[in-house]
């Protein structure tokens, strides 16, 4: 089997996993680039792209290569202690660990000393994912609203109120705070953790959001720079 290439690396706003949506297109005011690799900068390997409004891209789980797979996992929105085959979900933990995420596409832009770079809404990628294939969307063949979705019908992730106090939400630049209630309100704890005394902190965008969670609100209680292993 030949060596999947690197083709090409995301910029966004998440530097660890904990906070990410679930699942790519949820919230759409997520915005990050793909830059592409040295040997994939040509312009011509973009043109037509631009007549697309949304694209595949095919990743890899480079932070769970060492963790290997298995034929069970323990999905979190089913409370972590309800078994079901790998591949009836969409769990890092695979015989390759290959993700897929289907994204907006607003802009190519060609950058000097960079050459096409993509700008795209709703990803759900960890900043400086690898990127190894990007293909369109393609609306006829793509979209099924008949589809049938398995236990993700079942266990829709209800949204939580957000109390995020303006003292708080301030420290955050303009462009970052619509996104940031956003994921907050998707409630990135696994479903299984409920006490209302744990603090959690989501980085984000350079920042640690920290809050808590009793019932069905969050609050925030504090925003500060995010630095790796700073959550309490």
């Amino acid at each position: 089997m030949a060596e999947l290439k690197r083709i090409a690396v995301i910029h966004s706003d998440f530097q660890e996993k904990f906070g990410i949506p679930r699942q790519s297109n949820l919230i759409d005011s997520l915005k990050a680039e793909v830059i592409f690799e040295p040997g994939y900068r040509d312009p011509n390997d973009v043109v037509g792209l631009e007549e697309y409004s949304h694209l595949w891209l095919i990743w890899k789980f480079s932070e769970n290569e060492a963790a290997g797979w298995s034929p069970m996992v323990y999905p979190p929105r089913l409370g972590g202690r309800t078994h079901v085959g790998v591949f009836a979900t969409r769990s890092p933990f695979r015989p390759n660990p290959i993700g897929l995420s289907s994204v907006k596409l607003d802009q190519i832009e060609m950058r000097e000393g960079v050459g096409p770079v993509l700008h795209i809404s709703g990803a759900d990628l960890l900043d400086g994912t690898p990127i190894l294939d990007i293909k369109p969307y393609i609306r006829y063949t793509d979209s099924h609203p008949e589809a049938v979705s398995g236990f993700a019908d079942r266990v829709k992730d209800k949204e939580l109120k957000v109390v995020f106090p303006e003292e708080w939400l301030r420290v955050l630049p303009e462009g970052k705070r619509r996104p940031a209630v956003e994921i907050l309100k998707q409630d990135p704890r696994p479903a299984y953790q409920n006490d209302p005394a744990r603090r959690y902190g989501v980085a984000f965008a350079g920042y640690d959001i920290r809050f808590h969670v009793d019932g069905d609100v969050l609050t925030v209680c504090e925003v500060v720079p995010y630095h790796r292993g700073c959550h309490s």
